[in-house]
């Protein structure tokens, strides 16, 4: 049994500069033209580090030693400096860290619920995280994420159709001329595009039934060469012949499958034992919106509750059982980051209502959070070990440790499509 690292922030705002945190920040200085910027970034980040209840500009300069409100405000909305390009800076940064080459690259949502309706963005409109409908803002996140350490790329505020068409509203949140109207995953396809301008490379997409069960998505990952493993919902229809053939809805064809085919799968460690469920697939095709079919696997799940999740994976012929659930089950990973960005580090706690000063804020997260990572990641005592799998990170006290699942056993590889029709798990 491998133990787990798990990171603690600041108990207590210190005066001067944390000599780790210092040293992190120090090739992001260029980002600013005066010593004031990175001097208030420091300082924003110890706050965001620092275990206080609230995390707005009043609040850290009332308990963070050597800066001041102005200064901090001033940071988010007035001080000159490109918050995309030091994102940039800071994928690069993490690209430095030893990789084990299987990273996928997650796309999720997340919403902040907001009083009022000036915060820029905020509406009416479904968000998982309330699990409702209600007033908030909602951004599609784009995270990195290998088999036992991950970091965010990316997030954009996702602007509601009656924001983008008021020119009024628009002026007076500085929302920018050239963003338009764009569905979410429109926007995870724009993010994809630009982490792959950034140098990521990945091996699959891994998303949830949002993004998953939207024909739009899949083509623009397909067109884009891109392999995925998507949840779907219950109604995604495909069919068992590359030629005609009856389609069908996911839940039917998968409920019709033998009992004997579906197989137990382990893709994780956690704090009590090994994550494990019963999966079963088969080959099939996706038809798309152009009438043509595209192959993949249907892969369903059973849950212990008794119901059934599904996903539609494009991953070629010989790809194994184990690989799909594996890369399937990385989106905990996003999941896990909303609640630390959220609980940690006062992602949800922008008072402001400008794009700008969103988005800065939301950099200054990603950065905070990319700074317990790469602290996490020195501090691991095994990292150098030939053969020994590393520990899984996250910066939340007591959370589940992850280990990689194995490699696929020979009998569990799943067998090719023969004579057009689409096979199961052999």
């Amino acid at each position: 049994m491998t133990t787990t690292l798990t990171l603690r922030i600041v108990p207590q705002a210190p005066t001067h500069p944390l000599p780790e945190l210092a040293a992190f920040l120090r090739p992001f200085r260029v980002q600013f033209a005066r010593s004031e910027g990175p001097r208030a970034l420091e300082r924003y980040l110890t706050g965001l580090l620092t275990e206080l209840p609230d995390k707005n500009c009043q609040t850290i300069a009332d308990h963070i030693p050597g800066t001041s409100e102005p200064s901090l405000q001033g940071l988010l909305t007035a001080r000159a400096w490109d918050h995309d390009d030091l994102n940039r800076q800071r994928v690069e940064q993490m690209l430095e860290l030893p990789s084990e080459g299987d990273g996928v690259l997650i796309f999720d949502d997340t919403g902040f619920a907001k009083q009022g309706k000036s915060s820029v963005g905020v509406a009416r409109q479904y968000s998982g995280t309330l699990g409702k409908v209600g007033n908030c803002q909602v951004t599609v996140n784009c995270h990195y994420a290998e088999r036992t350490i991950a970091w965010p790329v990316a997030s954009r505020l996702y602007l509601p159709k009656a924001w983008a068409r008021d020119p009024a509203r628009r002026e007076k949140a500085q929302v920018p001329k050239e963003v338009v109207f764009q569905t979410k995953p429109e926007i995870a396809l724009d993010l994809l595009d630009q982490a792959k301008a950034w140098g990521l490379r990945w091996a699959c997409v891994v998303t949830d039934a949002d993004y998953g069960d939207n024909p739009n998505f899949l083509d623009g990952l397909e067109d884009r060469r891109q392999r995925y493993v998507n949840a779907v919902r219950c109604d995604f229809a495909v069919s068992l012949r590359r030629h005609g053939g009856e389609v069908r809805r996911a839940d039917t064809l998968i409920g019709a499958l033998a009992a004997r085919s579906w197989r137990t799968v382990a893709w994780r460690e956690g704090s009590d034992g090994w994550l494990r469920g019963r999966f079963i697939a088969v080959r099939a095709w996706r038809i798309r919106a152009s009438g043509h079919r595209r192959a993949g696997w249907l892969i369903g799940e059973q849950m212990a509750d008794g119901k059934r999740k599904y996903y539609w994976s494009n991953l070629g012929a010989d790809a194994t059982l184990e690989r799909l659930v594996e890369y399937a089950h990385r989106r905990h990973w996003v999941e896990r980051f909303h609640q630390d960005a959220k609980g940690l580090l006062g992602w949800d706690q922008y008072q402001g209502r400008r794009w700008q000063g969103f988005h800065r804020h939301a950099v200054s997260v990603m950065l905070a959070y990319s700074f317990l990572v790469w602290q996490e990641w020195q501090g691991r005592p095994d990292r150098a070990r030939p053969g020994r799998p590393r520990r899984a990170f996250s910066p939340s006290a007591g959370s589940a440790a992850g280990v990689a699942a194995g490699g696929a056993s020979p009998d569990r590889r799943l067998a090719a499509a023969r004579g057009g029709e689409g096979v199961t798990a052999a």
